[in-house]
């Protein structure tokens, strides 16, 4: 076995990742743009940037429903 064999491209590989497909619905009606889900989320993923709770990164959200667990109107679900 000789250096080349050492220094030798390995193939990728198709690396599994955990990668969670998270959507988060926001219900419009309801939601009085209290500030409370914004707060709690450790991600930062909710924002109020004008009286409206928007996804800034449904991406960066782990799906820890902690938003969900805040809201007193019940207007986020995580799928």
């Amino acid at each position: 076995m000789g250096l080349s064999s050492f220094f030798k491209k390995r193939k990728k590989e198709d690396k599994k990742k955990e990668e969670v497909d998270c959507h988060i619905n926001i219900n419009m009606d309801g939601c009085d743009a209290c500030g409370k889900c914004s707060i709690a989320c450790p991600n930062n993923v909710l924002i109020i940037p004008e009286t409206v709770v928007t996804v800034r990164d449904s991406q960066v959200c782990r799906s820890c429903r902690l938003c969900m667990a805040v809201c007193p109107n019940n207007c986020i679900t995580i799928n």
